[in-house]
């Protein structure tokens, strides 16, 4: 049985489960999931649907627009498999888990390319038979280099840009030209142990929990709107080595839950924050 997907964000007015469950209804369509929530601070109303039957979306996109308020942005069938770019630099565990993912569908997506600003990691992409492309940022302005950036992520024309520990920062220009569509993943310590070796810093004061945090990227940095996040429980037994190798189980894990709520459309982002519907 083929399924449907129908994304509704508007301003909230009463009646609106109703207006859109009867519309549903007349163009004999039946509902297998209705996830909505409604933000009280903005009256914003944010909807998820599954639907089944024969859809005529011109149609039922129109009958919804007349009843719907006036700012209301209707999604139906958005695309099912999205066509993404890895940004990296020379960390390997977020990438190598995506690129496993990917080799057996795990992900809602096709990864076009992998852009890093080192070498090192295309032997690891290539044997994924991947195009893997590099762009130095030495001995270049930061504009020279998010010019050549964006040059070649936009070939690919990609539905989002996952940074998979890209280690550099993004320009409010680069960031405004994928505005919602970069997904990026940080420990979190952020903001108790910045700069380098954030994991040494850790040790050395005795955490407790470790974690990681994966978020929609804008103009704050790290301080995007946070798709999910996961923590665990650590001792003073444990080694800055094992340490930083659970870290990474972590990162891994939140980086993929999120890519993969993202690409299934169950996230709504909402000024900073975002609203997911698992």
């Amino acid at each position: 049985m083929e399924t449907h997907i129908l994304l509704i964000d508007c301003t909230d007015e009463k009646g609106l489960i109703s207006k859109i469950s009867t519309t549903i209804f007349h163009h004999g369509l039946n509902i297998l999931i209705m996830k909505e929530y409604v933000e009280e601070e903005t009256n914003h109303f944010f909807m998820r649907m599954e639907l089944s039957g024969e859809l005529q979306i011109e149609r039922l996109e129109g009958a919804l627009k007349n009843m719907l308020p006036n700012d209301a942005i209707i999604s139906i069938n958005p695309k099912r498999k999205k066509d993404i770019v890895l940004l990296v630099t020379k960390e390997y565990h977020c990438l190598s888990d995506l690129l496993i993912r990917h080799n057996f569908e795990e992900i809602n997506a096709t990864i076009k390319a992998v852009i890093g600003n080192h070498e090192f990691l295309r032997t690891l992409v290539e044997k994924f038979g991947l195009p893997y492309h590099f762009i130095t940022h030495e001995n270049k302005t930061k504009e020279q280099f998010e010019d050549e950036l964006y040059s070649q992520v936009a070939y690919y024309q990609p539905d989002y840009l996952v940074l998979a520990k890209f280690m550099r920062i993004l320009s409010p220009d680069f960031v405004g030209k994928f505005e919602n569509k970069i997904i990026n993943i940080h420990h979190s310590f952020l903001p108790a142990f910045v700069g380098a070796n954030p994991y040494k810093q850790a040790y050395e004061r005795g955490v407790k929990l470790i974690g990681a945090t994966a978020h929609i990227v804008n103009n704050h940095l790290d301080e995007g709107p946070i798709i999910t996040q996961q923590v665990i429980q650590v001792d003073h037994s444990q080694t800055i080595k094992k340490l930083v190798l659970a870290g990474h189980e972590v990162e891994k894990n939140v980086l993929a839950e999120a890519c993969k709520m993202v690409f299934e459309d169950r996230v709504f982002v909402s000024r900073n924050k975002t609203i997911v519907f698992s």
